[in-house]
């Protein structure tokens, strides 16, 4: 092939490449709008930002939680995230995490 011919092709695909996104992009339009219809939702629904738990208070703290784990030397553990060493060891070392329950 010659490069004039290459450069047609290239250009010949770049047009086929063009029109399949504007199919796809008004078939996404379309499904959109069906669903919109369908829930009678509005632009103004759409627009509006997702609930996503409660706010952290004004002043930027957070509420301790409450140990459900503890010790004898103190060490505590809400339950939340990842197991700390202290309880990680003494359950390897063959206790029940019932035994640290608060």
């Amino acid at each position: 092939m010659t490069l004039a011919e290459l450069l047609k092709q290239k250009a010949d695909i770049d047009r086929q490449i063009a029109s399949a996104q504007s199919e796809s992009r008004a078939k996404a339009i379309a499904d959109v709008r069906e669903l919109m219809t369908l829930h009678g939702l509005t632009a103004v629904d759409i627009a509006q930002a997702p609930k996503r738990g409660p706010k952290p208070a004004a002043d930027g703290t957070r509420k301790a939680v409450a140990a459900k784990y503890k010790d004898e030397q103190g060490n505590s553990w809400s339950g939340r995230g990842l197991k700390p060493k202290w309880l990680a060891a003494a359950l390897a070392a063959g206790k029940t995490i019932d035994q640290f329950a608060v």
